[in-house]
């Protein structure tokens, strides 16, 4: 992002001291004077731009152009997917497929079986909704099988973490995906890749250990939700297709991508109006469009939900993540703040001249803003907005840079404590104290931070081979 007719004339120091200052005053307005973090952001990147000398007339625009930029890859995505996961809770379909998972994989099984279902209800739904849709599955089965509580619930909390924290639409990897310009098919492949084997090992062996050790009794109620059944729930090979069909069609259209770039489809195939029409169906907001529509026939009108009831379910969806997209569209304000006044050069290259590589750099800087001010959004999207710069100038292939997107999410993540509302609201929804809460949910997010970094670090040597 340039300013027409400017140059920054700072050195790298100055810009440097304004950055740290910005941040400082960025945790003082959050943590000390508890002032929300969008208007936060919003006033931190005015002041930023200022002192980075920043002509006034264009600062307006520089701040807006960051905003709109972020908001147009994110808010479609994040939207769309609240809808989504509003649809698969109503109707009932979360708890056909665990159910169904649990038949399957037997009662001894049962906490793998609840993870596994977490986690591909954590690919649409986010973190919060996801709580709501599965704990009183949750519950039910732990009642029904016995044992502790963490045995069942920390699998199934870890998993809608893990996919909330690496896997798109979800916003932190989407957010950091447009200020490295990765490319979301291969950031969706990545992030699986990362995710599913950071929860074995995060989440679902942790639950195991800690669920022997921790004697939780499972809550009376759930505190948030009515437990109740559905009347006619959709067939748990329904909840799957749906699950199914966005990752399929990126899928689709990167491979197709990936094959015509290659010259495997032959001369002027991209030029055919089949290949068009495929790619743009795997565009990742046009496939959940098309996710949302066929969830919303076969889970609510062939179900009986009348149009009205249908457009009020979907309706009430978008209040719960405003705040998350006002909040993500503010960090890409700042970010694009940081670039165009050139601060996010200043510091790449004094990380370059420390000899710090860019990927472990991010994930420091993410870690260290996670854990000062608790927030992984505000995390993620400054520690993406300060090394893009660094990033667009190394020249990464894409599955470099799908690696530095789960790299900085992962740092995003590590420690979570008494300011991160996560803690709260895990630790009241298990019905954990606080000391629990920190041996089990902060610990259990640490070890999601650092197995998550540790194998974003290898996709990002092995892409560095081809």
């Amino acid at each position: 992002m340039n300013v027409d007719g400017w140059s920054q004339t700072l050195g790298a120091g100055p810009l440097l001291l304004i950055a740290l200052g910005a941040v400082v005053l960025l945790l003082l307005l959050i943590i000390g004077l508890k002032v929300h973090a969008f208007p936060a952001l919003i006033l931190v990147s005015l002041l930023t731009a200022a002192a980075a000398g920043i002509p006034m007339g264009s600062i307006v625009d520089v701040l807006t152009q960051g905003f709109g930029t972020t908001l147009g890859s994110v808010a479609l995505l994040v939207g769309l997917g609240a809808m989504l996961g509003a649809l698969l809770e109503s109707s009932g379909g979360s708890r056909s497929l665990a159910h169904r998972l649990v038949h399957v994989f037997g009662e001894k099984r049962a906490p793998l079986a609840l993870g596994i279902a977490s986690l591909l209800f954590g690919f649409p739904i986010f973190f919060d909704a996801g709580l709501v849709v599965m704990l009183p599955v949750v519950f039910s089965v732990a009642r029904w099988v016995g044992g502790s509580m963490l045995l069942y619930g920390i699998p199934a909390v870890g998993a809608f973490s893990v996919m909330h924290v690496f896997v798109p639409p979800h916003p932190g990897p989407v957010t950091a995906s447009s200020f490295f310009h990765a490319d979301l098919g291969i950031l969706l492949l990545v992030g699986l890749v990362v995710a599913i084997p950071t929860w074995y090992l995060s989440a679902y062996l942790f639950g195991k250990f800690v669920g022997k050790r921790v004697d939780l009794p499972v809550p009376q109620t759930m505190g948030v939700a009515e437990n109740r059944d559905v009347d006619d729930p959709p067939h748990w090979m329904a909840v799957v297709g749906i699950l199914l069909l966005p990752m399929i069609l990126i899928f689709a259209n990167t491979g197709l991508s990936a094959l015509a770039d290659a010259g495997a489809l032959g001369r002027g195939v991209s030029d055919q109006p089949w290949y068009e029409f495929v790619v743009m169906l795997g565009e990742t907001p046009v496939a959940l469009l098309v996710t949302l529509m066929v969830a919303l026939v076969v889970f609510g009108w062939r179900k009986g939900l009348r149009k009205k009831q249908a457009q009020d379910l979907l309706e009430g969806a978008l209040p719960k993540v405003c705040s998350v997209i006002l909040i993500t569209g503010a960090g890409g304000m700042f970010g694009g703040v940081l670039q165009a006044s050139g601060i996010g050069d200043a510091l790449a290259s004094s990380l370059s001249g420390l000899g710090i590589p860019l990927i472990l750099a991010g994930f420091i800087i993410s870690a260290t803003l996670r854990v000062v001010q608790g927030s992984a959004t505000v995390a993620l999207t400054t520690t993406a907005g300060l090394i893009s710069s660094g990033v667009a100038a190394a020249g990464y292939n894409e599955f470099q840079l799908a690696a530095m997107v789960v790299a900085v999410a992962a740092g995003s993540v590590v420690l979570s404590h008494f300011n991160d509302s996560g803690f709260w609201l895990v630790g009241n929804l298990l019905d954990m104290d606080e000391i629990t809460t920190l041996k089990v949910w902060t610990v259990m997010e640490t070890l999601i931070g650092v197995v998550g970094f540790v194998l974003a670090l290898g996709v990002f040597g092995l892409g560095s081979l081809g």
